[in-house]
């Protein structure tokens, strides 16, 4: 771990460059209004938000493209993201008024003409030595709100841009990157508000929910997720996060991790902001006995004071690095003549749950991969996993041999999950979610650790195993009213990029093998597939432009399967590094 750190800090410090905003323009008035973001998702001409609508369906209502004439997409440019700053490219773009804006590795933000693929302007966050990114140098993307754009910083900043010069408007600290701070997930802005969650779990942090007043970049409200904690509302203390020392032993909530590093979503029905929470620090479970709350966890989030409404806890008192990140979907439930305001959650490990987004309670809970170790099953009464005991790590020897390790267990899924990351997809059309997944599993014991702060604060040791000769990765299609599989694409890397479904009965994702693939939404059958030159492991979108349906997707294989993957990374060593943003349209007939 050191190693990683030490050599991302070299990297960055050797490639960071400072702000070249290229276009000299007068300051456009507008843009997106907070209105605009909340209908995002029946906005054909744009993509303006992550996620495609603030409830991350990464639905479209376009239907140009079908299954039959996606044959006919074509790519119409690619635009390089230059230099050496290549590694993982997980970015979704956004595109507003003809130009397209996409973060890059290494903190850096692009605007593009979306008909012509021409730089209007680039920005080069200046990064200082010493940053401590977990998992690659990774971005995943900008929010846009008036005349701004907005990207948080591997060094924990938050930055607005003149979206239309690109000269810096406000930047604004985070928290420390010296502690091991750092953010690498896409804002969300809902009334005027824009919302961020932080990483850095894997060095002690405390995972956090932030609001800060889009035009001066002022804190609004600051939620700790890490139970014991005091949030702040408007410059004062507000309420501690749950009971100090009801689920953490002595002063560890201090150090507890629950990163929110995947960002959030938004219901406007509800009015909710739903944040997933990270591992809880250290990884050594023997160390802090109880629920560890609020990690491994969903969140709804009142985004007025940043009070939280309820929880649900995914992997109580977590033991095998089951981040509880991933993205809550919300969407309409039809089940036994009824319709519920429920969610849908693909965890790291292993199940899918749906959840009424209304209170938290469960509806239900399924494997989507298939073969789960740490649990029988969900207690869907209480919510609760049926631990298998014996699949927990050892606690490490207690004599003074500091070396000594515990247990070694056998795990599925490996820490870096089911499902990791990247988006799944959400389509009203086929009532389906479209979730990639990944069939690993992974030997892991237990190792003494101490807390210092800014050091790597585990505690265990890994090695990750695919678990089948034949594939890795798995996009499944997932029926949220059984929790059955009804289709799913076998892939032999990992999937490690987003996913896009539309109304023309299409679902795109990319491989690591360099292909950008769609498939049809109700029977899996993939009707299209193009090489983009390196791995895509970034989210595709899709809009309108003059009258053609466009779809677009960054290029560059990274992200933590290298770093991280032990026999996997082995495995996909030779895939070449890139970074470019490929741009696709269906002619006009």
């Amino acid at each position: 771990m050191k190693r990683l750190v030490t050599s991302l800090a070299l990297a960055a410090s050797l490639t960071a460059f400072s702000a070249t905003g290229v276009l000299a323009a007068a300051d456009a008035a507008g843009g997106p209004s907070s209105d605009d973001l909340l209908k995002s998702a029946t906005n054909t001409e744009a993509v303006l938000t992550y996620g495609m609508g603030p409830q991350a369906q990464r639905f479209s209502p376009l239907t140009d493209l079908t299954a039959d004439t996606v044959k006919k997409l074509v790519p119409v440019w690619s635009f390089s993201f230059g230099g050496e700053k290549q590694r993982g490219q997980e970015a979704q773009p956004i595109v507003y008024d003809g130009t397209i804006y996409v973060t890059g590795s290494y903190s850096r933000l692009y605007a593009v003409d979306a008909r012509t693929g021409h730089k209007k302007w680039e920005y080069n966050h200046r990064l200082p030595d010493g940053i401590m990114p977990c998992c690659d140098v990774v971005n995943r993307g900008a929010a846009i709100y008036k005349d701004k754009i907005y990207f948080a910083t591997l060094d924990a900043r938050l930055v607005a841009l003149n979206r239309e010069t690109g000269k810096v408007v406000w930047n604004k600290k985070l928290q420390e990157y010296k502690e091991g701070y750092s953010n690498t997930a896409a804002p969300l802005i809902i009334d005027g508000k824009i919302i961020t969650g932080n990483s850095g779990g894997e060095f002690g942090v405390i995972g956090m929910v932030e609001a800060r007043d889009a035009e001066t970049g002022e804190l609004v409200w600051q939620r700790p997720t890490i139970e014991g904690n005091v949030g702040t509302l408007n410059g004062k203390d507000s309420t501690v996060t749950g009971k100090t020392n009801a689920s953490w032993p002595g002063d560890m909530y201090k150090t507890g991790g629950g990163a929110t590093w995947l960002g959030g979503t938004y219901d406007p029905e509800t009015k909710t902001l739903f944040f997933g929470t990270g591992n809880p620090a250290p990884w050594n479970s023997h160390l802090r006995p109880g629920d560890n709350l609020y990690t491994s966890s969903t969140l709804a989030i009142n985004p007025d004071n940043g009070e939280i409404k309820w929880h649900y806890q995914t992997t109580p008192h977590d033991g095998w690095d089951f981040d509880g990140v991933n993205e809550f979907v919300s969407f309409d439930l039809k089940k036994d003549g009824k319709v519920i305001k429920a969610g849908g959650k693909a965890d790291r490990n292993g199940f899918f749950y749906v959840i009424d987004r209304t209170n938290g309670k469960l509806i239900n809970a399924s494997p989507f991969v298939t073969k789960i170790t740490w649990a029988k099953g969900i207690d869907i009464e209480t919510g609760r996993p049926i631990y298998i005991d014996d699949n927990r790590p050892g606690a490490p020897a207690t004599a003074d041999a500091h070396d000594a390790k515990g247990k070694s267990v056998f795990a599925a899924p490996a820490f870096l999950g089911a499902k990791n990351w990247m988006p799944m997809a959400y389509n009203p059309q086929t009532e389906l979610f479209y979730v990639p997944a990944n069939e690993w599993g992974m030997d892991i014991w237990n190792e003494p650790i101490t807390y210092k702060k800014g050091a790597a604060y585990l505690g265990a040791g890994f090695t990750i195993k695919p678990l089948y000769d034949d594939y890795i990765g798995a996009l499944r299609a997932v029926d949220p009213k059984t929790g059955k599989i009804v289709w799913e694409y076998k892939n032999p890397a990992p999937l490690w990029g987003g996913v896009l479904t539309t109304a023309g009965n299409l679902v795109f994702t990319g491989t690591p093998e360099g292909y950008l693939k769609a498939f049809d939404a109700k029977s899996g059958q993939e009707v299209w597939k193009f090489q983009t030159g390196s791995g895509v492991v970034g989210s595709p979108v899709t809009w309108k432009m003059d009258g053609e349906q466009y779809v677009a997707v960054v290029s560059g294989w990274g992200g933590a399967v290298p770093l991280w993957g032990g026999d996997v990374a082995k495995l996909v060593k030779d895939i070449n590094q890139g970074g470019s943003l490929w741009v696709f349209k269906l002619p006009k007939a």
